[in-house]
């Protein structure tokens, strides 16, 4: 193309923007435009320009899509791992922070956060669920009650088996508050089965307010309870947080009905 009929740099813009709506990416258009002069006056290559405007729609959508997956992971509330105050839990820093990283996630290894009530276990499973989320995992949250609701439902429907599958394919699954409630048989026997599904395949988050020793009175069966804990622990990281609750730091309460009876046993 001759100097004459080169498009001016108004046209060629105006070109990028037409282009990027037909790719639906209006972003590259945005970043076009802001970089054009910069990268002229700068003596950006071609190449340069190009890979700088790139990375930028590159950025922003997994910005967009990592907020998309926080929103379907049905947490209570987004924390994350900068939010907690580990002067409080001054001995779980180095392992959570070890955990940014989302290694655990590619390698399916599970996290157990065991400790008495108001310590932080529910935050912390947040955080790294909001982290992992932001790694481009699909993450789910729930209760452990609401867990065993779910997949009773699906065992009613006669779709147990799909559900497991499907919920396989999400890299993350939390389970809160593992012990709060007794399970029936069937409802352990549902639990048990969420669990075998996910080992060695994809990774699971669990919270408890109790020791491994007392989850057999959670599930109502020693055996169930011992097979589901060792499908668990296989390959896991468990972290213990100790003291008395956070939320209750400032109204001269030293201590909660239950940490008495479950403090030593953790410990």
């Amino acid at each position: 193309m001759s100097p004459k009929t080169q498009p001016s740099a108004a046209e060629a813009l105006k070109q990028v923007t037409h282009l990027a709506a037909a790719l639906k990416a209006p972003r590259i258009s945005q970043a076009a435009a802001r970089l054009a002069e910069h990268a002229r006056d700068a003596g950006w290559t071609h190449e340069d320009y190009l890979a700088a405007i790139l990375e930028r729609e590159v950025a922003a959508r997994n910005a967009s899509g990592a907020q998309l997956r926080i929103r379907a992971a049905g947490f209570p509330a987004v924390k994350t791992l900068e939010d907690f105050d580990f002067d409080f839990q001054p001995t779980a820093r180095t392992p959570l922070q070890a955990l940014a990283s989302g290694a655990w996630l590619t390698e399916h290894r599970n996290i157990v956060l065991l400790g008495p009530p108001g310590t932080g276990k529910t935050h912390l499973a947040t955080a790294l669920g909001v982290t992992a989320a932001r790694q481009g995992h699909r993450v789910l949250f729930a209760t452990a009650t609401e867990w065993v609701a779910r997949l009773g439902e699906a065992h009613d429907r006669g779709r147990l088996p799909a559900e497991l599958t499907r919920l396989r394919r999400y890299g993350l699954i939390i389970v809160d508050e593992v012990g709060y409630l007794p399970f029936e048989q069937d409802a352990a026997n549902l639990f048990f089965q969420l669990v075998s599904s996910r080992y060695e395949h994809a990774s699971l988050v669990l919270t408890s307010n109790l020791p491994f020793s007392s989850w057999a009175g959670v599930f109502g069966d020693q055996v169930v309870a011992a097979a589901m804990i060792d499908r668990i622990v296989h390959h896991a990281d468990v972290i213990t947080l100790k003291g008395a609750s956070y939320r209750l730091r400032d109204r001269g309460i030293d201590t909660l009905p239950s940490i008495k009876a479950e403090q030593g046993s953790i410990d």
